[in-house]
């Protein structure tokens, strides 16, 4: 049997505290790699915690390790993390005692560029199917714009190209938005330029008729920030014709793809803005020309017709003659007509003046106004005619509703029975125990109200009177009513 207390055995391995072991093996990591250059993909990154601090895993096909960016370095780096993008990550390697683990302390971030090719070949393919870059969504450019918003940074050779190329071509009004083109903050600004032009925001609220979005070459890095969605998607949401001019003529942007035009370089942008000036002054004045040959050679061709038209028609004294010699003829009668006319109607009033004596007309006044009096008593009569059958027909009906209304029921000693809407209680089943009614008779309305229950039993059917009963009850000497069934 062992012993109830066993002493613990001799030995010379030393013995250390949990928090001893953690931070000796901490020095002994940070001594072995102070500094490193750690290759691998972001995984699990959510962005910055509330504390500002950042928190992900670098990982590869074998191994993983967590990644720190403490607030501050955070907000110096030149891109920030994204998930699935592979980096280089320059940093220390240490360990958090408190979680047994070791991670990278990251002090700065480079993208790798196959990593930064697959994150914009994936990024590309999600805004493809989202229809961001089918050419049916795309707008035709204004001929001659007014107003040109350019997007660019103010200090660069790139916006001096754009106005001496347009000055040479056509001199417009130029707004420029002045924006940095690369640079953590490159996409944030593109995007908000791009959305004030749209809303008007630039000089005075005027908005411009076409809008280029502008930089020089660089490397992929450089021109990362018109790869972001954000660029992308305000490039696509612009009501405005939009001309992306970034970088060279091998440099492609996702920007580029959703434009309405990709141009080559800048240079090439402003070309394609506005049209050569002298040449439109050439073609208008060729084309003024040839208008005004056109003009003269159709006025040519009307006069000659007009002019062998005119050979077919015969002379105006032949065509006159014969009516100048009616008109003659007619007026020398005219005068001669005219007097035997007046004659005609002086002897005719004459005539007239002598039938007329005081007396007649005088009778025939009076024989007028009797006529007029008869007219008035014919008319009165026949007036009155109308009102009295008029009458008569309204009686008859009077009568008709006298013999058919209720009334005459009621004071045979009936009554009417309605519910406190006014309607007429036909059945005792449609009446309810508590239920306001209104009974009417022949000399007025009393107000009553249903007590107990309603269904019952109906009383029992009395039998018909034979005829016999009906010649006693009609004879009955008391005056005493007999049964109305």
């Amino acid at each position: 049997m062992a012993p109830r207390n066993p002493q613990p055995e001799p030995t010379n391995v030393t013995e250390y505290s949990v928090s001893e072991l953690a931070f000796a093996l901490k020095r002994t990591v940070e001594d072995a790699y102070g500094h490193v250059r750690l290759r691998g993909e972001v995984s699990g990154y959510r962005g910055p915690h509330a504390s500002g601090h950042c928190y992900f895993r670098l990982k590869d096909e074998n191994a993983a390790i967590e990644a720190v960016v403490w607030r501050g370095v955070f907000s110096r780096l030149k891109f920030k993390p994204e998930e699935g993008l592979e980096i280089v990550a320059k940093g220390k390697i240490t360990t958090y005692p408190g979680g047994s683990k070791y991670q990278i302390v990251i002090e700065d971030l480079d993208r790798r560029r196959g990593g930064a090719m697959a994150l914009l070949e994936q990024r590309k393919k999600q805004l493809a199917a989202e229809g961001l870059f089918d050419e049916a969504r795309k707008q035709d450019l204004p001929y001659l714009p007014d107003v040109i918003g350019v997007v660019t940074s103010p200090t660069g050779a790139v916006i001096r190209d754009i106005l001496h190329r347009l000055g040479d071509r056509f001199p417009s009004h130029v707004i420029v938005w002045p924006v940095r083109v690369q640079g953590e903050t490159c996409a944030a600004e593109v995007a908000a330029a791009i959305a004030g032009f749209n809303a008007g925001a630039a000089t005075e609220g005027i908005i411009p008729d076409l809008i280029i979005v502008a930089r020089g070459g660089g490397s992929l890095e450089d021109l990362w920030g018109f790869n972001e969605e954000i660029v992308v998607r305000a490039a696509a949401a612009s009501a405005i014709p939009l001309i992306s001019a970034v970088g060279t003529e091998t440099d492609w942007t996702l920007i580029d793809l959703v434009a309405d035009y990709r141009a080559p370089t800048p240079t090439a942008a402003a070309e394609r803005a506005v049209p050569v000036r002298s040449e439109l002054l050439n073609a208008v004045q060729t084309y003024g020309v040839r208008m005004a040959g056109t003009m003269r050679r159709a006025l040519e061709h009307w006069r000659s017709r007009v002019t062998a038209s005119a050979r077919g028609l015969p002379r105006r004294e032949a065509i006159l003659g014969l009516p100048r010699q009616r008109l003659d003829t007619a007026s020398g009668r005219l005068l001669q007509s005219l007097r035997a006319n007046t004659q005609s109607h002086r002897a005719v009033l004459a005539r007239t003046a002598a039938a007329l004596r005081p007396g007649l007309v005088a009778r025939r006044a009076a024989t007028a106004r009797d006529l007029l009096k008869r007219l008035d008593r014919d008319r009165t009569r026949a007036i009155q005619a109308r009102l009295d059958r008029a009458r008569q027909r309204l009686d008859a009906q009077a009568k008709l509703l006298g013999t058919l209304g209720y009334h005459n029921v009621l004071a045979r000693g009936f009554a009417l029975i309605r519910d406190a809407e006014g309607a007429m209680v036909r059945s005792a089943g449609a009446v309810h125990a508590g239920e306001a009614l209104d009974i009417q008779f022949s000399d007025g309305h009393i107000g009553a109200q249903v007590l107990g229950d309603t269904a019952r039993e109906p009383a029992a059917a009395k039998p018909k009177p034979s005829g016999e009963a009906k010649k006693k009850a009609k004879s009955n000497p008391d005056g005493s009513q007999g049964s109305l069934l």
